[in-house]
């Protein structure tokens, strides 16, 4: 193949991506392309001030390589179909992805390929292992997160893709300028790009094997503070999880990342994860309480660690995993707001909000998802009192 361009979605790295390695493997010229959708613009303005650094950065490690970004602004497949006709090429590639809105963009990107007679090709990398390969017998998807957990680790996990040491970029192509940088709402989020992510991997890597013991300390804040450059793609999960397993005592660590791989599946068998209650049968008679859901959101509950960490949230755009279950068990179990209220507020802040985390979670605090045990609370002061018993959370953001 002479020239295919790699369409950018939420796999915003050169290292290991799939479809850049096998563009630069085939086609003798690589147009790299990221395309800013207004569909997706406006649900959360730190998540679009994240990804605009991440793309900036992303342009700028190309140009390290010899290469080059192309930015465009409109619908996905029809600039890529249009930058398709402007440079020649013969294909496509692209990252797989499990949503309804990825999954119809996909077909659509297909169909079109097929008119230009484009070939297209999406490839795997978001998860570690591919959604939809694991399934158990008679059924299409796992259901409970144990069983899925012994099907992973015994699975044979792809290898990672080699880092391109070139990106032919064709000559005289108009790449496009990037727009200034988009406000965010959270004054201390972290910043994206896969430099940045890259640093903090290493960062973190030297502490993984603190993870099992310092996971749920709120105060210590001892976890990898990653899940922000996995969603957007600026870490391979398979590349952390490679990384992690080369320490001692990182098998706690590695777990988590299967429980984004379980709710990607889970989405991928079912589509209507944000929308829907998974479990059949699951009681959903939420009170309608405006001001109590407004107390929530604002950090106005009264209760001590609940508030602290919807003011995480907000300064942060990011909350520990032990207050989101806590603030979450608060809304849904205490108050018995729907949880899609709860779902809705943590996608518009939080910088690492996607559909199979943010929903599958939500679904399992609630008592609608995946939880075997559905009626499971936390109870917010006993919480308080394991895992900040110093006070010194409730008090950093308070």
């Amino acid at each position: 193949m002479r020239t295919a361009i790699v369409l950018f979605t939420r796999d915003l790295r050169v290292h290991d991506n799939p479809a850049l390695a096998t563009a630069c493997a085939t086609a003798e010229q690589v147009v790299p392309l990221f395309v800013f959708d207004p569909a997706l613009a406006g649900r959360s303005p730190n998540r679009d001030r994240f990804l605009h650094q991440s793309v900036a950065d992303l342009r700028e490690v190309l140009r390290g390589r010899g290469s080059d970004l192309v930015v465009r602004s409109g619908d996905p497949v029809a600039e890529t179909i249009r930058l398709a006709g402007e440079v020649g090429a013969e294909g496509v590639a692209a990252a797989a992805d499990v949503s309804n809105y990825a999954r119809r963009r996909e077909r659509r990107l297909t169909a079109e390929g097929e008119r230009h007679r484009l070939s297209v090709r999406f490839f795997p990398g978001l998860t570690i292992v591919d959604p939809g390969l694991l399934k158990p017998g008679g059924g299409d998807h796992y259901r409970v997160f144990s069983p899925y957990h012994r099907a992973w680790t015994a699975a044979k996990w792809r290898a990672e893709a080699s880092l391109p040491k070139k990106v032919p970029l064709p000559p005289g192509v108009e790449v496009g300028r990037l727009a200034a940088e988009p406000a965010g709402e959270s004054p201390d989020a972290a910043r994206g790009g896969e430099t940045v992510a890259r640093q903090r991997l290493r960062g973190w890597l030297g502490n993984v094997e603190t993870y099992e013991d310092g996971h749920n300390d709120l105060a210590g804040d001892r976890t990898s503070r990653l899940s922000p450059y996995l969603r957007f793609g600026c870490l391979s999960p398979l590349e952390v999880a490679h990384a992690a397993l080369r320490k001692p005592g990182s098998d706690p660590f590695v777990r988590q990342l299967c429980w984004r791989d379980f709710y990607y599946q889970v989405a991928y068998a079912f589509p209507e994860i944000s929308t829907k209650a998974y479990r059949r049968g699951a009681t959903e008679g939420w009170k309608s309480d405006g001001a109590a859901f407004d107390r929530w959101r604002e950090g106005r509950t009264g209760v001590p660690i609940v508030d602290a960490g919807m003011h995480q949230l907000r300064r942060e755009g990011w909350m520990h995993n032990r207050a989101r279950l806590v603030t979450a068990s608060y809304l849904t179990k205490d108050l018995g707001v729907d949880w899609r209220l709860g779902l809705g507020e943590f996608y518009h802040w939080l910088l690492d909000g996607d559909v199979p985390n943010n929903s599958g979670n939500w679904q399992w605090t609630a008592g609608t998802g995946n939880d075997t045990r559905p009626y499971r609370r936390f109870n917010p002061e006993r919480q308080r009192e394991r895992y900040d018993p110093s006070g010194s959370y409730v008090e950093r953001y308070s």
